[in-house]
């Protein structure tokens, strides 16, 4: 199967100038602040979202080479991704991402919330330097919606009346957000015409949508170890994602193990066989196909480029991750 690296060769030299220039932008004058950034950064991750935006920026830019401002974009993205992450393992209690330790099990909260404080106010001050108030506003309106969003996770814990619509809204929040509004922040820094700047961002609000299905799907379907977390973690701690909304129709009685919060002996693991025996993971993968296909159907309007391809068979190629 094609790999992630691969797909992203258009913009491979333009990654590995991002990775360098990414510590360096932290600049954190406490050596334990720079201990986290080099701790997070140093932790690889496939660096998705800042391709993305380099790939735009690439397929909107003509021919001509991008800005200056293209990068600070993605570097702008990969810090406001990163922040996040820090500020979602402290919420979840998490001890390991990508089989690597948190900065909160590392370093403590206390840290790691300061951490990822400090990386949202670098992202904000470097977004600020850009110039653009409405890539300002877009990349603004980002930062609300991972608050919105985990606020909203964090009230819905094993909530069996929470609905597809709501699920999927909230996954806007936590994950499609960053990637919708960035691909159209660098299509406006390119002085892309309107209606192809509004196509771009619904093609990351659609891929967005896939890409966090199709990892709520896998949290059933893979080990430990591809996962880089507990399987199952998502369900034991109440937060329930497209596969278990499915299954909650044909199978009732997971609602009961839901409400008690798996309180009894052998609770988490009969949901998790009953999720496993509904078609809730069938029809998590048509709901994520589907909008795949969607995100597809709107880089119609890109001209034809290396870097318009590549973002078509980053659709495909997440979809593949379900095999």
């Amino acid at each position: 199967m094609i790999s992630v690296k691969s797909l992203f060769s258009p913009v491979e030299a333009d990654l590995e100038i991002l990775t360098t220039n990414l510590k360096a932008l932290v600049g954190a004058k406490h050596p334990i602040l720079s201990a986290a950034a080099e701790h997070l950064f140093g932790a690889g991750g496939k660096r998705m979202r800042p391709a993305i935006v380099l790939m735009v920026s690439r397929g909107t830019m003509m021919g001509q080479e991008i800005t200056p401002r293209h990068r600070r974009l993605a570097e702008i993205t990969e810090m406001i991704h990163t922040a996040s992450l820090v500020h979602d393992d402290v919420v979840d209690e998490s001890e390991l991402r990508r089989n690597v330790a948190t900065v909160n099990s590392f370093f403590g909260n206390r840290i790691a919330v300061l951490a990822g404080d400090f990386l949202f106010a670098q992202s904000s001050w470097y977004l600020a330097n850009l110039d653009n108030l409405q890539v300002v506003k877009l990349l603004s309106e980002v930062i609300r919606d991972f608050a919105e969003g985990e606020i909203r996770q964090g009230l819905n814990r094993f909530d069996t009346d929470l609905s597809i619509e709501a699920y999927l809204e909230k996954s806007y929040y936590k994950t499609a957000s960053l990637i919708a509004n960035s691909a159209k922040a660098a299509a406006v820094l390119s002085d892309a015409p309107e209606e192809l700047t509004q196509e771009l961002y619904l093609y990351g609000h659609h891929f967005g949508l896939a890409f966090q299905i199709i990892d709520d799907i896998l949290d059933f379907t893979a080990t430990s170890e591809v996962l880089g977390k507990p399987a199952g973690s998502d369900l034991a701690s109440g937060n329930l994602t497209a596969p278990v909304l499915y299954a909650l129709e044909e199978h009732p009685y997971i609602a009961v193990l839901i409400e008690r919060e798996f309180s009894q002996a052998g609770d988490l693991e009969q949901a998790l066989e009953l999720v496993r025996n509904s078609r809730g993971i069938e029809r998590s993968r048509q709901l994520a196909q589907h909008h795949c296909e969607e995100a597809i159907a709107h880089l119609k309007s890109l001209p034809p480029s290396p870097c318009a391809q590549a973002l078509e068979d980053l659709a495909n190629y997440s979809l593949n991750r379900m095999a």
